[in-house]
């Protein structure tokens, strides 16, 4: 049983969905958000690919952009502050709290790795009453690539010095498990709404509807 638990943390343990009411105000509906983060996701990729990094916050800023182009919306300065803004201070899933409590008790070692910067999750974990709950939150900064470029996942690896093997992702994107899952780690997907397992990669050996039942299943093995 891998020993180390890592969790994404944009979607797999905050909700964006409390950016909901700013998306429609500023954009006209909801569904906004959504095209929102595929884009900032989008970027992200093809920046890796293109091996030209900007930090995830850029990215960020350039597809809101991007997005009310499409809507040909013209964004208030009030409106980008809410947003971006308002990433630092997601709430956790309803579940999340009592679940990595429950891993921390039965004496996993816990810790994230995200896109973001080292600053913004250490932010939004805190400002989420999380922030206790990891030994350690990585970012991909150090080594300039986005997740699921698989340096991202042997930088974490090095720096909780363990082996691939003693290490577990939890996320709510194919995309994170699959890139942690070629870089030998462990994986579980958390299927929350709208979030699938693409047909042509390895499948992890968790599924979840939600963090609950991830651990549960965790704990049994």
């Amino acid at each position: 049983m891998p020993e180390v638990i890592v969790f994404d943390v944009n979607e797999t343990l905050l909700n964006l969905a409390a950016l909901d009411p700013h998306f429609e105000r500023a954009l006209g509906d909801t569904s906004a958000r959504q095209q929102w983060f595929a884009q900032v996701l989008q970027s992200a990729l093809v920046n890796t690919i293109l091996d030209s990094y900007v930090d995830f916050g850029t990215i960020g800023a350039a597809a809101l952009e991007m997005t009310a182009a499409r809507r040909g919306v013209s964004l208030s300065a009030s409106d980008r502050s809410a947003i971006l803004g308002g990433m630092l201070n997601l709430p956790p899933h309803s579940e999340v709290p009592e679940s990595l409590e429950r891993l921390r008790t039965a004496g996993f070692r816990l810790a994230t790795l995200t896109n973001s910067t080292a600053e913004a999750a250490e932010a939004q974990l805190t400002n989420a009453g999380l922030i206790e709950c990891f030994d350690r939150v990585f970012s991909v900064d150090p080594v300039r690539r986005f997740k699921p470029a698989i340096e991202t996942y042997r930088m974490a690896a090095r720096e909780l010095g363990v082996a691939a093997s003693d290490l577990r992702l939890v996320a709510a994107h194919d995309w994170d498990v699959a890139g942690a899952m070629r870089a030998g780690w462990a994986a579980a997907f958390v299927a929350r709404p709208g979030m699938v397992l693409g047909p042509l990669g390895e499948k992890p050996d968790i599924v979840g509807q939600d963090l609950r039942d991830v651990v549960d299943q965790i704990l049994e093995e």
